[in-house]
């Protein structure tokens, strides 16, 4: 009798512990992916996993140089462009740099209104499988609408010479996330980094179609990756990274989708 009392406790005492210890890995799951049922959630893991079942043109994606299909007719744009900046801020996961309103850039007959750009560290593009150490999306978006088309200038940075345009924000930038810090009209310039000519020429470049690389990751986004390489010096970039983290999110397949050589 004693012999099968003895028996019954260790029953029970295996099965408390198997119990902890999948509550232990289930708790380190939800820990190692970020609060998936809060999509507001500014966790860094949060903003580099791709929700569950996101669809099937993700964003960012790899790049094959070898692979893009060459268009000898270039997108033409026409751009209407107020190079004012109003504010800077540190959204925890991000740093924004808010357009004031009224700058629109126009293509293919869709006209799209410049609302922000923001940076990431290190790229969500890849170039033939190089990642760069920091990206910056330029975005615009149309208007009035439920689900409103996006249009995102990538610009890939690499490390070098002191940039210019970074200079004029990265001191203003709020130490505490969720904080911004307004700025006087001409003070941070765009064109002191890329020049948004009224021609509309961007520059070389590779267009595909995909989708935001935050939640909700919505698939409404043509995307414009400038070819050229920009610089930033290695105390820029990390100043950068200093206050926004590792922000970036993995690359997703680019499945059935062509990326345009322009």
């Amino acid at each position: 009798m004693q012999k099968t009392s003895n028996m019954n406790k260790l029953l029970i005492l295996l099965l408390l512990l198997c119990l902890q210890a999948c509550a232990y890995k289930t708790n380190k799951a939800i820990a190692e992916s970020g609060n998936q049922s809060d999509p507001q959630s500014h966790a860094p893991q949060k903003y580099s996993v791709p929700s569950l079942d996101p669809g099937l043109h993700q964003s960012p994606i790899n790049i094959f140089t070898n692979r893009t299909k060459k268009e000898m007719n270039h997108d033409h744009f026409v751009v209407h462009f107020q190079d004012k900046v109003t504010a800077v801020e540190n959204l925890g996961h991000t740093i924004q740099l808010d357009f004031n309103a009224g700058s629109t850039i126009t293509i293919k007959d869709k006209t799209y209104t410049f609302k922000q750009m923001h940076f990431h560290t290190p790229s969500e593009h890849l170039i033939d499988g190089m990642t760069f150490p920091m990206e910056l999306h330029i975005v615009s978006a149309t208007e009035n609408s439920v689900t409103p088309d996006y249009l995102v200038i990538a610009v890939l940075f690499k490390m070098g010479e002191e940039n210019q345009f970074i200079n004029e924000f990265i001191n203003l930038t709020p130490s505490l996330p969720y904080s911004k810090t307004f700025v006087k009209d001409n003070s941070i310039k765009l064109n002191d980094l890329l020049s948004l000519s009224p021609t509309g020429d961007l520059g070389h470049h590779y267009h595909y179609t995909g989708s935001l690389t935050t939640a909700p990751y919505t698939e409404t986004v043509d995307w414009f990756v400038l070819k050229k390489i920009y610089q930033a010096s290695p105390e820029q970039i990390k100043k950068i990274n200093t206050i926004e983290g590792n922000n970036a999110r993995h690359i997703e397949p680019k499945n059935d989708r062509l990326v345009d050589d322009e």
